[in-house]
């Protein structure tokens, strides 16, 4: 992993628990010389992830949250667990270190997995890449996706990692529950969107694999100036469920605004810029994995918005409540109700 860190030393560990995790860490790195310093990254709205550096080795260190959390939330296990079993497939993760699941030693629930340098790229319209070589930026990110579609999660064991079929259903059941859980305030774009998914429902196709949850460009690590991953990150929201709720949360950057805190390539010049566009990139996708372009892709899309705003509307109560692990979380208010009308927008093109 690699990242931004911040300007001074945000570990926030008490005597306690730095003295509980050195002696965790002498139990369980073979190469712990006695000493560690422990750097928040400034990104991340969701698990807080710290670099560990123990002088002769880097690690990143992923722990739930402190405080009261919504069900079934910030499961750093669960992540810990896919990136393990990911290993040996041809989707680029992190190595899996070791998982600490006694609250005792530093307040909650950790992992640990490598670092991984290399580069994150935040902006969508890639400025700082050669014009030339941005197409393949995007070619690499809509093959790892279809990778990650293809692998048999059979026979990496995860047949219990989630509930194969009616993906749609009950997500957007759990989600419409989390939002309602999360709510601060009346939004009736938000109820409308709700509404227009539940109408729109469409009969579960039997498609089934292990979806990210949260795939997008900076989400994923490349290796120096190249168009080639070396590793994809943040796996707290992943499952097994249908790959093309993956697809279109990823597409959502087309839409998304240039300005604010979640910058999009809304009303930018694709072709000039050399980046694809959306039918572009289904049909790479599809062409990756052998597939018919996906029907019902107006639902699909509207599910992402409605998703991404009732995620959002839990990182902002964390905010509220001094539960976030990154005071970005407070300014995530804003983007629920434009997410939401956003989402019942794309309904029209039904």
């Amino acid at each position: 992993m690699s990242a931004e860190t911040s300007n001074n030393n945000q570990s926030s560990l008490t005597p306690t628990q730095h003295s509980a995790l050195h002696q965790w860490l002498q139990q369980t790195l073979p190469d712990y010389t006695g000493h560690f310093d422990l750097e928040k990254f400034a990104a991340g709205q969701s698990n807080p992830s710290f670099l560990l550096n123990t002088g002769t080795h880097k690690y990143v260190l992923r722990r739930k949250p402190a405080g009261e959390l919504l069900a079934s939330a910030h499961a750093v296990d669960r992540e810990f667990r896919l990136i393990s079993a990911l290993q040996h497939t041809d989707v680029a993760v992190p190595t899996a270190v070791a998982l600490c699941e006694d609250d005792n030693v530093i307040g909650s629930m950790f992992y640990l997995m490598s670092y991984e340098d290399g580069d994150i790229l935040w902006d969508p319209s890639l400025p700082t890449t050669p014009v030339a070589q941005r197409y393949d930026y995007y070619r690499a990110l809509v093959e790892s996706l279809a990778r990650l579609h293809r692998v048999d999660y059979h026979a990496l064991g995860l047949d219990d990692f989630g509930r194969p079929g009616n993906y749609y259903e009950r997500q957007l059941s759990r989600w419409s529950k989390q939002y309602q859980a999360s709510a601060t305030s009346e939004l009736p774009q938000m109820d409308a969107l709700i509404q227009w998914l539940q109408q729109h429902l469409p009969e579960d196709d039997g498609q089934c694999s292990i979806i990210h949850g949260d795939y997008r460009l900076d989400n994923v690590i490349f290796y120096r100036g190249e168009a080639k991953i070396r590793a994809v990150l943040d796996w707290e929201l992943a499952t097994l469920g249908h790959p093309m709720a993956d697809l279109a949360y990823y597409c959502m950057a087309l839409r998304l605004p240039r300005s604010g805190e979640m910058q999009g390539l809304h009303g930018e010049d694709l072709t000039a810029l050399n980046i694809p566009d959306e039918n572009a990139i289904i049909s790479h996708y599809c062409d990756v994995r052998g597939i018919d372009k996906p029907a019902h892709w107006t639902f699909y899309l509207a599910f992402s918005f409605f998703r991404l705003a009732a995620i959002l509307q839990g990182v902002y109560k964390r905010g509220l409540d001094g539960n976030a692990s990154s005071d970005k979380a407070l300014r995530m208010g804003r983007l629920v109700a434009p997410l939401a009308a956003q989402g019942l927008k794309t309904t029209l093109e039904d």
